[in-house]
Protein backbone atom coordinates (compact mmCIF):
# COMPACT_ATOMS: atom_id res chain seq x y z
CA UNK A 1 0.00 0.00 0.00
CA UNK A 2 1.34 3.64 -1.28
CA UNK A 3 1.92 5.09 1.98
CA UNK A 4 0.53 8.28 0.66
CA UNK A 5 -2.76 6.86 -0.47
CA UNK A 6 -5.82 7.74 1.90
CA UNK A 7 -8.38 5.37 -0.03
CA UNK A 8 -6.30 2.46 0.80
CA UNK A 9 -6.19 2.97 4.28
CA UNK A 10 -10.17 3.62 3.82
CA UNK A 11 -10.27 0.49 1.79
CA UNK A 12 -8.32 -2.03 3.66
CA UNK A 13 -9.82 -1.70 6.80
CA UNK A 14 -13.48 -1.57 5.13
CA UNK A 15 -12.75 -5.01 4.25
CA UNK A 16 -11.52 -6.46 6.87
CA UNK A 17 -14.55 -5.36 9.31
CA UNK A 18 -17.50 -5.63 6.33
CA UNK A 19 -18.16 -2.15 7.09
CA UNK A 20 -18.10 1.20 5.23
CA UNK A 21 -15.16 3.61 6.25
CA UNK A 22 -15.09 7.28 5.71
CA UNK A 23 -12.88 10.05 6.34
CA UNK A 24 -13.56 13.52 6.79
CA UNK A 25 -11.51 17.09 7.31
CA UNK A 26 -11.94 18.47 10.55
CA UNK A 27 -14.93 21.09 8.90
CA UNK A 28 -16.78 17.48 8.07
CA UNK A 29 -16.03 17.44 4.60
CA UNK A 30 -15.71 14.22 2.73
CA UNK A 31 -12.05 13.25 1.65
CA UNK A 32 -12.03 9.52 1.14
CA UNK A 33 -15.06 6.68 1.45
CA UNK A 34 -14.92 2.94 0.85
CA UNK A 35 -17.44 1.17 -0.66
CA UNK A 36 -20.74 0.44 1.60
CA UNK A 37 -21.40 -3.26 2.80
CA UNK A 38 -25.31 -1.96 3.18
CA UNK A 39 -24.76 -0.16 6.30
CA UNK A 40 -25.26 3.22 4.73
CA UNK A 41 -27.29 5.93 5.93
CA UNK A 42 -29.22 8.86 4.84
CA UNK A 43 -26.44 11.12 6.26
CA UNK A 44 -23.94 9.01 4.18
CA UNK A 45 -25.26 8.90 0.89
CA UNK A 46 -25.76 12.77 1.02
CA UNK A 47 -22.00 12.82 1.88
CA UNK A 48 -20.61 10.41 -0.99
CA UNK A 49 -22.63 12.72 -2.95
CA UNK A 50 -22.29 16.09 -2.11
CA UNK A 51 -18.65 15.64 -0.61
CA UNK A 52 -19.97 17.51 2.71
CA UNK A 53 -23.42 17.53 4.73
CA UNK A 54 -25.70 20.18 5.98
CA UNK A 55 -24.01 23.12 7.51
CA UNK A 56 -26.28 22.84 10.82
CA UNK A 57 -25.62 19.37 11.10
CA UNK A 58 -22.30 19.97 10.97
CA UNK A 59 -22.48 21.73 13.89
CA UNK A 60 -24.46 19.67 15.60
CA UNK A 61 -21.95 17.15 15.36
CA UNK A 62 -18.98 19.32 16.15
CA UNK A 63 -21.23 20.53 19.34
CA UNK A 64 -20.53 17.16 20.73
CA UNK A 65 -17.22 17.99 21.41
CA UNK A 66 -15.13 15.80 19.09
CA UNK A 67 -12.45 17.96 17.89
CA UNK A 68 -10.67 17.56 21.46
CA UNK A 69 -10.80 13.73 21.20
CA UNK A 70 -7.93 11.97 21.41
CA UNK A 71 -9.58 8.52 21.28
CA UNK A 72 -12.49 6.66 19.46
CA UNK A 73 -15.71 7.31 20.64
CA UNK A 74 -19.20 7.17 19.90
CA UNK A 75 -21.56 10.11 18.04
CA UNK A 76 -25.23 9.93 17.49
CA UNK A 77 -26.25 12.14 14.76
CA UNK A 78 -29.69 13.84 15.29
CA UNK A 79 -31.17 12.64 11.94
CA UNK A 80 -34.25 10.52 10.91
CA UNK A 81 -33.02 7.43 10.02
CA UNK A 82 -29.31 7.53 10.76
CA UNK A 83 -27.21 5.12 12.36
CA UNK A 84 -24.57 5.29 15.48
CA UNK A 85 -21.53 5.68 14.55
CA UNK A 86 -17.63 5.31 15.93
CA UNK A 87 -16.09 8.52 15.34
CA UNK A 88 -12.12 8.03 15.58
CA UNK A 89 -9.96 11.45 15.30
CA UNK A 90 -7.24 11.59 13.00
CA UNK A 91 -4.33 13.46 14.51
CA UNK A 92 -0.46 13.84 13.78
CA UNK A 93 1.98 16.13 16.47
CA UNK A 94 -1.09 17.38 17.84
CA UNK A 95 -2.65 18.31 15.31
CA UNK A 96 -6.49 17.60 14.61
CA UNK A 97 -6.28 16.82 10.90
CA UNK A 98 -9.98 15.26 10.15
CA UNK A 99 -12.37 12.52 11.34
CA UNK A 100 -12.48 8.30 10.56
CA UNK A 101 -16.15 7.00 10.67
CA UNK A 102 -17.43 3.68 10.87
CA UNK A 103 -21.03 3.26 10.94
CA UNK A 104 -21.75 0.88 14.31
CA UNK A 105 -25.47 -0.39 13.16
CA UNK A 106 -25.99 -2.32 16.45
CA UNK A 107 -23.51 -0.87 18.45
CA UNK A 108 -21.57 -4.09 18.19
CA UNK A 109 -18.05 -3.07 17.16
CA UNK A 110 -15.46 -5.35 19.71
CA UNK A 111 -12.52 -3.60 20.99
CA UNK A 112 -10.26 -5.19 18.99
CA UNK A 113 -11.99 -3.62 15.87
CA UNK A 114 -11.99 -0.58 17.40
CA UNK A 115 -8.47 -0.43 18.00
CA UNK A 116 -7.84 -1.46 13.87
CA UNK A 117 -9.82 1.51 13.22
CA UNK A 118 -7.87 4.16 15.88
CA UNK A 119 -4.52 2.22 13.96
CA UNK A 120 -5.82 3.45 10.74
CA UNK A 121 -6.58 6.76 11.85
CA UNK A 122 -3.07 7.09 12.97
CA UNK A 123 -1.96 6.30 9.44
CA UNK A 124 -4.56 8.73 7.58
CA UNK A 125 -2.81 11.48 10.11
CA UNK A 126 0.52 10.68 8.66
CA UNK A 127 -1.00 10.90 5.24
CA UNK A 128 -3.05 14.44 5.40
CA UNK A 129 0.19 15.63 8.25
CA UNK A 130 2.42 15.41 5.06
CA UNK A 131 -0.31 16.77 2.40
CA UNK A 132 -0.27 19.75 5.25
CA UNK A 133 3.08 19.93 5.24
CA UNK A 134 3.50 20.07 0.97
CA UNK A 135 0.67 22.18 1.05
CA UNK A 136 2.06 25.20 3.03
CA UNK A 137 5.26 24.61 1.28
CA UNK A 138 3.17 25.15 -2.22
CA UNK A 139 1.18 27.89 -0.45
CA UNK A 140 4.25 29.95 0.65
CA UNK A 141 5.82 30.09 -2.74
CA UNK A 142 1.98 30.66 -4.76
CA UNK A 143 1.57 33.75 -2.33
CA UNK A 144 5.05 34.97 -2.69
CA UNK A 145 4.93 34.66 -6.94
CA UNK A 146 1.24 36.41 -6.06
CA UNK A 147 2.43 38.75 -3.98
CA UNK A 148 5.05 39.49 -7.07
CA UNK A 149 2.38 39.40 -9.76
CA UNK A 150 1.02 43.00 -8.25
CA UNK A 151 4.34 44.61 -7.92
CA UNK A 152 4.70 48.01 -8.65
CA UNK A 153 8.02 46.99 -10.12
CA UNK A 154 7.46 45.54 -13.77
CA UNK A 155 10.27 43.55 -14.10
CA UNK A 156 9.06 41.56 -10.99
CA UNK A 157 5.56 41.31 -12.61
CA UNK A 158 7.18 39.55 -15.69
CA UNK A 159 9.00 37.11 -13.47
CA UNK A 160 6.29 35.94 -11.76
CA UNK A 161 3.97 35.58 -14.75
CA UNK A 162 6.91 33.07 -16.10
CA UNK A 163 6.83 31.47 -12.80
CA UNK A 164 3.35 30.57 -12.45
CA UNK A 165 3.11 29.29 -16.13
CA UNK A 166 6.00 27.31 -15.22
CA UNK A 167 4.48 25.88 -12.13
CA UNK A 168 1.31 25.19 -14.78
CA UNK A 169 -1.39 25.92 -12.25
CA UNK A 170 -3.99 26.87 -15.22
CA UNK A 171 -4.87 24.80 -18.20
CA UNK A 172 -3.64 26.05 -21.67
CA UNK A 173 -7.13 27.11 -22.58
CA UNK A 174 -8.02 30.65 -23.03
CA UNK A 175 -8.95 32.22 -19.36
CA UNK A 176 -9.72 35.43 -17.82
CA UNK A 177 -8.69 36.32 -14.55
CA UNK A 178 -10.28 38.33 -11.62
CA UNK A 179 -9.44 39.27 -8.25
CA UNK A 180 -11.27 40.15 -4.97
CA UNK A 181 -10.22 41.36 -2.34
CA UNK A 182 -11.04 40.60 0.79
CA UNK A 183 -10.56 43.78 4.09
CA UNK A 184 -11.03 43.19 7.84
CA UNK A 185 -12.53 45.89 9.87
CA UNK A 186 -11.82 45.33 13.73
CA UNK A 187 -9.01 44.04 15.78
CA UNK A 188 -10.59 41.16 16.92
CA UNK A 189 -7.77 38.01 17.09
CA UNK A 190 -10.58 35.75 16.56
CA UNK A 191 -12.07 37.43 13.71
CA UNK A 192 -8.73 37.53 12.44
CA UNK A 193 -8.18 34.03 12.72
CA UNK A 194 -11.29 33.43 10.85
CA UNK A 195 -10.44 35.75 7.95
CA UNK A 196 -8.32 33.10 5.57
CA UNK A 197 -10.71 30.31 6.45
CA UNK A 198 -13.83 32.27 5.73
CA UNK A 199 -12.22 33.18 2.08
CA UNK A 200 -11.23 29.01 1.49
CA UNK A 201 -14.81 27.93 3.03
CA UNK A 202 -16.21 30.25 -0.41
CA UNK A 203 -13.69 29.39 -2.62
CA UNK A 204 -16.14 25.53 -2.48
CA UNK A 205 -18.70 27.27 -4.16
CA UNK A 206 -16.63 27.72 -7.37
CA UNK A 207 -14.64 24.78 -9.21
CA UNK A 208 -12.11 27.67 -10.69
CA UNK A 209 -8.66 27.68 -10.57
CA UNK A 210 -7.70 30.05 -7.77
CA UNK A 211 -4.99 30.70 -6.26
CA UNK A 212 -5.10 32.69 -2.15
CA UNK A 213 -2.49 35.31 -0.64
CA UNK A 214 -3.61 36.08 3.18
CA UNK A 215 -2.16 37.84 6.81
CA UNK A 216 -4.38 38.70 9.35
CA UNK A 217 -6.58 41.59 7.92
CA UNK A 218 -6.60 41.17 4.45
CA UNK A 219 -6.33 38.39 1.60
CA UNK A 220 -6.93 38.43 -2.17
CA UNK A 221 -7.94 35.48 -4.46
CA UNK A 222 -6.84 35.47 -8.15
CA UNK A 223 -9.63 33.66 -10.16
CA UNK A 224 -9.07 31.77 -13.17
CA UNK A 225 -12.78 32.29 -15.00
CA UNK A 226 -13.72 29.51 -17.00
CA UNK A 227 -16.86 31.41 -17.78
CA UNK A 228 -18.68 34.37 -17.02
CA UNK A 229 -20.27 32.88 -14.24
CA UNK A 230 -21.72 35.48 -11.23
CA UNK A 231 -19.56 35.50 -8.04
CA UNK A 232 -22.03 35.74 -6.27
CA UNK A 233 -22.45 32.35 -4.36
CA UNK A 234 -18.42 32.97 -3.46
CA UNK A 235 -18.93 35.99 -1.87
CA UNK A 236 -22.18 35.19 -0.16
CA UNK A 237 -20.30 32.26 1.20
CA UNK A 238 -16.95 34.17 2.32
CA UNK A 239 -19.39 36.92 4.31
CA UNK A 240 -21.89 34.10 5.89
CA UNK A 241 -18.99 31.77 6.87
CA UNK A 242 -17.07 34.70 8.61
CA UNK A 243 -20.12 35.77 10.28
CA UNK A 244 -20.56 32.27 11.73
CA UNK A 245 -16.77 32.31 13.11
CA UNK A 246 -16.79 34.95 14.91
CA UNK A 247 -19.56 36.95 17.52
CA UNK A 248 -17.70 40.33 17.46
CA UNK A 249 -18.59 43.72 15.55
CA UNK A 250 -15.69 42.75 13.03
CA UNK A 251 -16.78 42.92 9.66
CA UNK A 252 -15.48 42.06 6.28
CA UNK A 253 -15.42 43.64 3.11
CA UNK A 254 -15.10 42.27 -0.34
CA UNK A 255 -14.01 44.20 -3.35
CA UNK A 256 -14.61 42.51 -6.85
CA UNK A 257 -11.96 43.53 -9.47
CA UNK A 258 -12.99 43.57 -13.49
CA UNK A 259 -11.78 40.20 -15.72
CA UNK A 260 -8.94 40.86 -17.38
CA UNK A 261 -7.27 39.15 -20.89
CA UNK A 262 -4.44 37.99 -19.30
CA UNK A 263 -1.83 37.02 -16.02
CA UNK A 264 -0.27 40.58 -17.33
CA UNK A 265 -3.39 42.76 -16.64
CA UNK A 266 -3.85 41.21 -13.12
CA UNK A 267 -2.66 43.91 -11.57
CA UNK A 268 -5.54 46.09 -12.76
CA UNK A 269 -7.70 43.91 -11.26
CA UNK A 270 -6.21 43.38 -8.45
CA UNK A 271 -5.69 47.31 -7.96
CA UNK A 272 -9.23 47.79 -8.80
CA UNK A 273 -10.57 45.22 -6.31
CA UNK A 274 -8.45 46.67 -3.75
CA UNK A 275 -9.89 49.88 -4.28
CA UNK A 276 -13.47 48.50 -4.31
CA UNK A 277 -13.02 46.81 -0.53
CA UNK A 278 -11.83 50.34 0.53
CA UNK A 279 -14.72 51.85 -0.95
CA UNK A 280 -17.12 49.41 1.00
CA UNK A 281 -15.65 50.16 3.79
CA UNK A 282 -15.75 53.90 3.58
CA UNK A 283 -19.04 53.60 2.36
CA UNK A 284 -21.38 51.28 3.99
CA UNK A 285 -24.17 52.00 1.52
CA UNK A 286 -21.97 50.57 -0.82
CA UNK A 287 -22.83 46.76 1.21
CA UNK A 288 -20.23 44.32 2.32
CA UNK A 289 -19.41 43.14 -1.57
CA UNK A 290 -18.39 46.40 -3.75
CA UNK A 291 -17.82 45.53 -7.66
CA UNK A 292 -15.67 47.64 -9.69
CA UNK A 293 -17.29 49.37 -11.96
CA UNK A 294 -20.50 49.67 -10.23
CA UNK A 295 -19.08 52.92 -7.20
CA UNK A 296 -19.57 55.67 -9.18
CA UNK A 297 -18.01 59.01 -8.58
CA UNK A 298 -15.79 56.90 -5.61
CA UNK A 299 -14.04 54.92 -8.28
CA UNK A 300 -12.42 58.31 -9.35
CA UNK A 301 -12.42 59.27 -5.97
CA UNK A 302 -10.27 56.96 -4.23
CA UNK A 303 -7.62 57.11 -6.73
CA UNK A 304 -6.47 60.40 -5.03
CA UNK A 305 -4.17 59.54 -2.03
CA UNK A 306 -5.31 60.29 0.81
CA UNK A 307 -3.07 63.15 1.53
CA UNK A 308 -4.63 64.67 -1.53
CA UNK A 309 -7.97 63.54 -0.58
CA UNK A 310 -8.62 65.12 3.15
CA UNK A 311 -7.52 68.72 1.76
CA UNK A 312 -9.73 68.53 -1.63
CA UNK A 313 -12.34 67.90 0.68
CA UNK A 314 -12.47 71.65 1.93
CA UNK A 315 -14.50 73.18 -0.80
CA UNK A 316 -14.98 76.57 -0.38
CA UNK A 317 -18.24 76.90 -1.16
CA UNK A 318 -19.20 73.69 1.68
CA UNK A 319 -17.09 75.12 4.19
CA UNK A 320 -19.32 78.86 3.83
CA UNK A 321 -22.38 76.66 4.05
CA UNK A 322 -21.18 74.41 6.92
CA UNK A 323 -21.02 77.88 8.93
CA UNK A 324 -24.30 78.49 8.30
CA UNK A 325 -25.63 75.60 8.30
CA UNK A 326 -25.92 74.85 12.55
CA UNK A 327 -28.16 72.08 12.12
CA UNK A 328 -26.83 70.62 9.12
CA UNK A 329 -30.60 70.90 7.15
CA UNK A 330 -29.09 72.05 4.14
CA UNK A 331 -26.65 70.06 3.71
CA UNK A 332 -28.43 67.00 3.95
CA UNK A 333 -31.08 68.79 1.34
CA UNK A 334 -28.24 69.27 -0.85
CA UNK A 335 -26.90 66.22 -0.63
CA UNK A 336 -30.35 64.73 -1.72
CA UNK A 337 -31.18 67.28 -4.07
CA UNK A 338 -28.38 66.12 -6.46
CA UNK A 339 -28.14 62.54 -5.67
CA UNK A 340 -31.57 62.76 -7.19
CA UNK A 341 -30.46 64.99 -9.92
CA UNK A 342 -32.13 67.61 -9.10
CA UNK A 343 -35.71 65.88 -8.80
CA UNK A 344 -37.35 68.24 -6.59
CA UNK A 345 -40.37 65.98 -6.15
CA UNK A 346 -38.48 63.03 -5.25
CA UNK A 347 -35.91 65.21 -2.62
CA UNK A 348 -39.00 66.49 -0.97
CA UNK A 349 -40.57 62.84 -0.76
CA UNK A 350 -37.58 61.90 0.19
CA UNK A 351 -37.05 64.13 2.93
CA UNK A 352 -40.36 64.06 4.22
CA UNK A 353 -41.10 68.37 3.33
CA UNK A 354 -43.23 70.16 1.31
CA UNK A 355 -42.11 71.07 -2.34
CA UNK A 356 -41.92 74.92 -0.91
CA UNK A 357 -39.65 74.11 2.19
CA UNK A 358 -37.03 72.71 -0.24
CA UNK A 359 -37.04 75.52 -2.59
CA UNK A 360 -36.75 77.77 0.23
CA UNK A 361 -33.43 75.87 1.70
CA UNK A 362 -32.37 75.55 -2.09
CA UNK A 363 -32.53 79.57 -2.52
CA UNK A 364 -30.82 79.59 1.03
CA UNK A 365 -27.84 76.88 -0.03
CA UNK A 366 -27.80 78.98 -3.13
CA UNK A 367 -27.35 82.42 -1.19
CA UNK A 368 -24.60 80.72 1.12
CA UNK A 369 -22.55 78.44 -1.42
CA UNK A 370 -22.51 81.53 -4.65
CA UNK A 371 -23.15 78.58 -6.61
CA UNK A 372 -26.44 78.32 -8.65
CA UNK A 373 -28.26 75.18 -9.12
CA UNK A 374 -29.34 75.01 -12.40
CA UNK A 375 -25.71 75.59 -13.40
CA UNK A 376 -23.79 72.05 -14.81
CA UNK A 377 -20.41 73.04 -13.11
CA UNK A 378 -21.70 74.47 -10.19
CA UNK A 379 -23.54 71.10 -9.18
CA UNK A 380 -20.84 69.04 -10.00
CA UNK A 381 -18.54 70.87 -7.35
CA UNK A 382 -20.63 71.12 -4.89
CA UNK A 383 -21.79 66.83 -5.39
CA UNK A 384 -18.01 66.21 -5.92
CA UNK A 385 -17.36 68.34 -2.45
CA UNK A 386 -19.73 66.35 -0.37
CA UNK A 387 -18.25 62.74 -1.73
CA UNK A 388 -14.76 63.88 -0.66
CA UNK A 389 -16.11 65.28 2.43
CA UNK A 390 -17.70 61.97 3.26
CA UNK A 391 -14.65 59.87 2.33
CA UNK A 392 -12.79 62.23 4.43
CA UNK A 393 -14.68 61.68 7.60
CA UNK A 394 -14.56 58.35 7.32
CA UNK A 395 -10.55 58.25 6.59
CA UNK A 396 -10.40 60.34 9.77
CA UNK A 397 -12.83 57.79 11.70
CA UNK A 398 -10.89 55.12 10.79
CA UNK A 399 -7.55 56.81 11.74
Amino acid sequence: MPDDDLQSIVDELAERLQRSVAIDDPGIRLLAASRHFGDEDPVRVTSVLNRSVDSGLVDDILAQGIAQWTRPGGVVVAVDNALPRLCAPVRCNGLLLGYLWLIDTERSLAPAEIDLAEDAAARAGVVLYRRLVLHERSKARHEAILRELVSSDRSARVQAIDDLRAEQLFPDQHRRFRVLAVQLHGDDPAAAAALESAVEEGLRATDDVHLIAANRTRAWVLLAERTARPLEAVTGRIVTRFRSLTRSDARIVIGVGAAVDGLDLVVDSYRQAVLAARAALLVPALGDVARWGALGPYEVLLMLPVEHLVPAAEVPALVELERHDTHGVLMVSLEAFLDNAGDVRRTADQLCVHRATLYHRLKRIEEHTGCHLDRGDDRLTLHLGLKLRALAAAYRTQA
